[in-house]
């Protein structure tokens, strides 16, 4: 496409967006989410969900509220979706869910299966869009149509599994949906966007998206400085401004961006390239960044109705149910979402806090289970305890403590777990490998990080000497009581000071293992599944 065509609709586009920008602005997001609800409702209300939970009655938040109980995954699988999988035909959403989106958990094996209707799939799209236009209304001096807009997405390629039913990565589902007329503002092409080797990807990508005028960029944090150093090294630039100079927006979500942020202005070279922050998940898109305040906005009219659990109720039978009339800013509440999908009053597992109320802003602030997810890998608490207890087990040791968490130190980043022994192991490195392996095999997204080429380094060992932990505990004051060794740090601050502490203290054993950049190879891949297979 021409200069010319690109002129007039960025023109056109910067023109709409204004007027629909303006009136989202202008919108009252309490009095949208009640009528948001109301719209759900009414769809769903012959559905089985719908009939089971009397949709037919319900006129009122309060009202649902009391009808529909809050519901984790798992229980939404067992009620609902188990039996019928992978067909979900009018049972919590009208008609039959076209897309499953998959994603990491402990239910059916290692993924979770998310509907996506077609009502959400224009969520996406309509939210994705809303902040593009929130972006070129707020700065005037943005011409994202004038070039191409660049998403790095993961594993693209998508299972047939039923009749009118696809399942796979939600950057698949996203790749497969763009509208037609965005295509030729957008890299890469489809064919490419599916491919499922991700270093012959990644190479593409890097090789491709230099010829093209890209004017804004978006993925995970570390696979964006993964590509980055690729094309620096291919064309030997000194920043991606050189590479890309109409670059004006880097769009980056999935995990927290401030270890990041440092290394992004170093390697962009330009400080008019604005970081925009984004909160997408399976479940649907709940919030962007506001190009005002940089906090996350929350998208109030997007076919998603929220609630708010606060976190220190989430073990009540009954915790308190707030929607955004009576959310509290400053405190940390767990997001409860009913979508244009069928997931109703879904605990999704995420932590936020409000900033404000009128408009809507917030932070991410976790995850209502403990987790490791510094690099996009989402390991839980019981993932870790049980692959450190096998690799223990294989190389005939016997671990007393540890801890782990992401070091930033260098690139990339890299997980440090800091291992005091009863008994030592035979050798330092199995017994890091075996841990990797087992990592790999009980969780999906850390396997997919860990794929040769990702980017995820093979983890590094410290061994301590006997009473470290001990000794640290209680350099910290937190020694005995209810106080536990802190096994996760997913920022690494504590990670850091520990290791400070072994180092100064003289406590350091002799075998530290630098994580190493190779990842898992084919062959390795299949052998974790079939690992995991005989499992159970």
């Amino acid at each position: 496409m021409s200069d010319f065509p690109r002129y007039l609709v960025d023109l056109g586009f910067r023109a709409l967006a204004l007027r629909r920008s303006s009136a989202f602005l202008a919108s009252d997001p309490v009095l949208a989410q009640e009528k948001t609800l109301a719209r759900l409702v009414r769809h769903a209300r012959k559905t089985r969900f719908g009939r089971d939970h009397g949709f037919d009655r319900i006129r009122s938040i309060a009202e649902f509220q009391s009808a529909v109980p809050i519901r984790t995954y798992e229980a939404l699988w067992n009620d609902y979706l188990r039996d019928r999988y992978p067909v979900f035909d009018n049972l919590t959403w009208p008609g039959r869910i076209p897309y499953l989106a998959l994603t990491s958990g402990t239910t059916q094996g290692a993924s979770k299966y998310i509907p996506v209707s077609r009502a959400m799939v224009r969520s996406n799209r309509e939210t994705a869009r809303r902040m593009v236009e929130l972006q070129c209304a707020s700065h005037p001096e943005t011409h994202l149509f004038r070039g191409r807009i660049f998403f790095l997405g993961g594993s693209a390629g998508l299972s047939r599994v039923a009749p009118g039913v696809r399942e796979g990565d939600l950057s698949g589902i996203a790749a497969v949906e763009v509208a037609p007329w965005l295509r030729p503002f957008t890299f890469p092409p489809r064919k490419l966007a599916l491919e499922s080797d991700w270093d012959r990807k990644l190479d593409r990508f890097a090789e491709l998206s230099v010829r093209e005028p890209i004017t804004l960029v978006g993925g995970v944090p570390s696979w964006l400085l993964m590509l980055f150093h690729r094309i620096l090294e291919n064309t030997g630039k000194s920043s991606m401004i050189e590479v890309w100079p109409k670059l004006q927006c880097i769009v980056h979500g999935g995990v927290k961006f401030d270890p990041y942020r440092e290394a992004f202005h170093d390697l962009v070279g330009s400080p008019r390239v604005r970081m925009v922050e984004t909160y997408a998940c399976s479940e649907g898109f709940v919030g962007f960044g506001d190009p005002e305040t940089q906090l996350l906005r929350l998208a109030h009219d997007n076919g998603i109705f929220y609630e708010f659990i606060p976190v220190d109720e989430l073990d009540s039978p009954r915790p308190t149910r707030h929607w955004l009339a009576d959310v509290v800013p400053g405190r940390n509440y767990a997001i409860v979402v009913s979508t244009c999908a069928g997931m109703w009053a879904h605990l999704i597992g995420d932590t936020v806090r409000f900033d404000a109320t009128d408009p809507p802003l917030f932070v991410f602030t976790g995850r209502t289970r403990q987790t490791l997810s510094a690099f996009g890998e989402h390991l839980i608490v019981e993932e870790l305890e049980a692959a450190v207890a096998r690799a223990a087990s294989e190389t005939g040791a016997m671990v007393r403590d540890w801890h782990v968490g992401p070091m930033f130190d260098e690139r990339p980043g890299y997980h440090l777990f800091i291992v005091e022994f009863l008994r030592e192991p035979t050798h330092a490195a199995r017994f890091r490998d075996l841990l990797d392996g087992n990592l790999a095999a009980r969780n999906d997204d850390y396997r997919a990080h860990r794929i040769a080429g990702v980017g995820l380094p093979a983890p590094a060992l410290q061994v301590v000497g006997p009473g470290t932990f001990e000794s640290w505990m209680r350099n910290r004051g937190r020694l005995g009581g209810q106080n536990k060794v802190p096994r996760i740090d997913s920022a690494g601050e504590l990670t850091r000071e520990l290791l400070q502490f072994v180092r100064e203290s003289g406590r350091a054993g002799t075998s530290i293992l630098q994580g190493s950049a190779q990842g898992f190879t084919i062959s390795e891949h299949v052998s974790a599944q079939e690992y995991r297979h005989n499992q159970g």
